[in-house]
């Protein structure tokens, strides 16, 4: 249910945009007049700062390099009923705005993803090995995670005050989508996807993803998430993988116990039963963590209960 009063806030994190920057305040100044409009500038060499504040942005500084630190501090910083966040590269269109921000503000989401790769995204994007990342993080995380979030990596969504004064911001770089997602799912947050038109960047504008390093961050991070949010399941693959490794190296020596009476082969029995152990133990590790995971998000919940309370009052 809509407040009598909401404040909107649009977050544009943003490093060196200086070509597109004034339209993007611009558009979004139009499309929703009555939103304040942030632009956080990330150390940018080309005026972007400048450019934006003479558009009619509030301009601040985050001076930690990448995304993640960016939005780290812009949740921490501002104080709204919905959030928009949207990159700076004029790649997303300002017409869903408003639609996603009453999805936030009746209560029907705690989060909306605008959904690039149902759309244009595929034809648009110039840079193929993008495309293929996004369809592998898509499949893992949806797989790891039980979902089927259509996109995983958008920069382009809408938040609610809850979530975002309750998600803990981990990633430094432009892996933080990813963890959104991830941690959206896994503490059943209301998220609902839009399709949204996507652009390519124009003429003069320049990507900052690194397609490889920065691909290499975001499995780093799932693999990172999976271990953290799904200890139990993370472990017991583990012990598994080294379970099969001891019966692949144990069976032939018992074999050959069986029909000499001997022991023939001690250090390859030995290696065995100490990988036996590992395995066992990663077994129990990942129980014990799973009964912690399972009070944090008791935990969790309680605090969300807080903060409901104090953005009542």
């Amino acid at each position: 249910m809509k407040k009598e009063s909401q404040k909107i806030a649009v977050l544009i994190p943003c490093y060196n945009e200086s070509a597109t920057i004034e339209k993007v305040v611009k558009d979004w100044k139009k499309a929703l007049p009555k939103a304040d409009i942030y632009v956080y500038d990330n150390n940018s060499s080309d005026g972007t700062d400048k450019i934006a504040s003479k558009a009619g942005a509030i301009v601040r500084y985050e001076y930690k390099q990448g995304k993640g630190n960016v939005i780290r501090s812009m949740f921490r910083e501002i104080d709204a009923d919905c959030y928009i966040m949207v990159d700076g590269d004029d790649t997303y269109p300002v017409e869903n705005g408003k639609e996603m921000c009453d999805l936030i503000l009746e209560g029907k989401a705690d989060m909306v993803i605008g959904d690039r790769l149902s759309s244009t995204y595929f034809t648009e994007n110039k840079r193929p090995f993008h495309n293929f990342g996004n369809k592998i993080v898509r499949f893992l995380i949806n797989k790891l995670f039980k979902n089927n979030v259509k996109d995983i990596m958008t920069g382009y969504r809408a938040f609610s005050y809850e979530f975002v004064k309750s998600f803990p911001v981990l990633s430094k770089g432009f892996e933080i989508e990813t963890e959104m997602t991830i941690h959206a799912v896994d503490k059943n947050f209301k998220l609902v996807e839009i399709p949204v038109t996507y652009r390519d960047r124009p003429d003069g504008s320049e990507s900052k993803l690194n397609t490889y390093s920065d691909g290499f961050k975001v499995l780093k991070t799932i693999a990172t998430l999976f271990k953290e949010y799904k200890p139990s399941m993370f472990f017991s693959l583990i012990s598994l993988i080294l379970l099969i490794i001891t019966l692949i190296l144990g069976i032939p020596v018992f074999i050959d116990y069986f029909r000499t009476g001997l022991v023939l082969r001690f250090p390859t029995l030995i290696v065995s039963s100490i990988i036996l152990v590992l395995s066992i133990l990663l077994w129990i590790a990942g129980i014990i963590l799973e009964v912690i995971n399972k009070k944090h998000k008791q935990l969790y919940e309680l605090y969300l209960n807080i903060i409901k309370v104090k953005e009542i009052h």
